[in-house]
């Protein structure tokens, strides 16, 4: 009998190359089990953003912002990094503020049709095969404006050296009209199931949700929402077909004819995956893009509500068959307090409720924190979202902050400016160590790192550091070192006029690394002569 052993160097790579792209396009890093805890963890070798086409409006202007953080030990030479505008197929109109007239055509029908009909009259190609944005190496970000109306949806790839942690921002400033204000996003990855709640589909909202394919076969997405009594009827088809590589937007009043505010909006992929994104603009109080939550849990951290919020109201979905009754606690700078008046939430299955918590902070920076009130069985999982508002009467400004997940090992925001960010730090359990390095900045200069420790309990707000001697837009990298979870955001100040303009993003888990799992046993083969 002849013994012959197998290599297990092509398996382990074949195998990080493919849970490393599935990191960063929607599937898990997480631990699952004792024997991956045990991996080793590698970088990802591949990763793909997608960013939504920013506005069509004539006095808009936007700033991309492109990023990945240098990592120690780093073992990747080579790489590339880069995006691609997407095709748009939609008859719809997508400025925001352009009137609720123009969610239909001349026949009444959905703005998408041309998607249907596989982009028959309503495909505009954006064209073009220039890298936006292209990285030369990690650790320096590179940025770029677009100040014509009607900028594409981009399409992006990171390989080697450059899909670890890469981070794309996109801000844009809109002048005047109803969906004046600085509308920020954070470009993400593609996946199959995103959750929305504090959508609307009320008469003083124009709710888009964006939809982009990256792949190169078409993919098919159904949309469903549900408000305070349960899933709202839908007056048309609410199945969405999205060519390859290409972006469609929807009104979300388009596929309801009920009025609501609050509701919760669930996008998943029937076919392929896509990238999700919902543009909220409201006629009286600017907009933003809102974020999709983190996924449903029986506990949530909603990080970073300003100081000086005016307004706060918080929406909450439960997607399971139980009801979930919450405990509602600020996460304030010096401890956790429950809110005058809104100590718990009952939500119904498979229904949205809506709180409003007024100005909950009282001048001082906070963070939500939602978990089971107790009692009989098991807790019920819920995603939730907050909508800010900043500024009074006819100079108010709103922003989204979702249910953001924890800093497993690093996460990061780009677009940093000299004046304006704010980071907030949330420890919702044990006190944590965290690591914030300021990049480069776009124009040049050195990193600056500050070391802080949140205490258990609380949020702490602060600027983040700035590059030394640097110019430009630059990145912020939250690293947690030690101690319990850490969920963060970043708040970019931009005021115009007399309107606090502003803008929140969360900072999720980059999930730059993923857990390859040590061989267990002699993989060998046994040929018998």
């Amino acid at each position: 009998m002849n013994r012959t052993t197998l290599s297990l160097i092509g398996a382990v790579t074949a195998l990080a190359a493919v849970t490393g792209v599935a990191a960063l396009t929607g599937g898990s890093s997480e631990d699952a089990d004792p024997a991956a805890k045990a991996a080793t963890r590698l970088p990802v070798q591949r990763s793909t953003l997608l960013c939504p086409a920013p506005s069509s409006s004539d006095v808009s202007s936007t700033t991309y912002t492109a990023y990945t953080p240098e990592r120690d030990g780093a073992e990747a030479k080579d790489g590339t990094a880069g995006l691609l505008p997407a095709e748009s197929h939609s008859d719809d109109v997508s400025d925001p503020g352009a009137g609720d007239g123009g969610s239909k055509d001349d026949n009444g029908d959905k703005g998408d049709k041309g998607a249907k009909d596989g982009g028959k009259g309503g495909r505009t190609s954006q064209g073009g095969d220039k890298p936006v944005l292209p990285l030369k190496e990690p650790g320096k970000p590179v940025t770029t404006d677009e100040d014509s109306s009607g900028a594409p949806a981009l399409i992006g790839t990171a390989d080697g050296r450059f899909a670890p942690g890469w981070t794309v921002q996109q801000t844009t400033t809109i002048d005047a009209g109803s969906g004046r204000g600085v509308l920020g996003t954070a470009c993400t990855a593609p996946d199959t199931d995103f959750w929305f709640p504090g959508v609307s589909t009320d008469r003083d909202r124009q709710d888009f949700v964006h939809l982009t394919n990256p792949d190169d076969v078409a993919a098919e997405a159904d949309l469903k929402i549900y408000g305070p009594s349960g899933r709202l009827n839908a007056s048309t088809d609410e199945s969405i077909t999205i060519p390859p590589r290409s972006t469609v937007p929807v009104l979300l009043s388009t596929l309801t004819d009920q009025r609501s505010a609050g509701v919760t909006l669930r996008v998943t992929a029937r076919t392929g995956r896509v990238g999700a994104a919902v543009q909220a603009v409201d006629q009286k109080a600017g907009g933003d893009w809102l974020p999709a939550s983190a996924a449903p849990s029986t506990s949530v951290v909603i990080p970073g509500v300003p100081k000086d919020a005016t307004s706060a109201r918080l929406v909450v979905f439960a997607p399971g068959s139980d009801d979930a009754d919450l405990k509602v606690r600020l996460a304030g700078p010096n401890n956790s307090i429950t809110p005058a008046g809104h100590e718990s939430l009952h939500v119904k299955s498979g229904m949205t409720a809506a709180v409003d918590l007024g100005d909950v902070t009282k001048g001082e920076p906070g963070s939500l924190l939602l978990t089971p009130e107790g009692g009989e069985g098991p807790a019920a999982p819920v995603v939730a979202a907050l909508q800010v508002t900043r500024g009074k009467g006819g100079d108010q400004e709103t922003a989204f902050i979702p249910a953001t997940g924890a800093i497993e090992r690093s996460a990061t925001a780009a677009d940093n400016r000299s004046k304006g960010s704010t980071l907030s730090l949330v420890a919702p359990g044990a006190t944590t160590k965290v690591r914030v390095t300021a990049s480069a900045g776009a124009d040049g200069g050195s990193p600056v790192s500050k070391t802080y420790e949140v205490k258990g309990g609380t949020t702490q707000a602060l600027e983040p550091p700035h590059p030394s001697s640097g110019k430009g837009p630059y990145a912020v990298t939250v690293e947690r070192l030690s101690g319990g979870p850490v969920h963060a955001s970043r708040m970019l100040e931009l005021p115009q006029g007399g309107v606090p303009m502003f803008t929140i993003q969360p900072l999720p888990d980059d999930r730059g690394t993923v857990a390859v799992p040590e061989a267990g046993q002699d993989l060998s083969v046994l040929n018998d002569d």
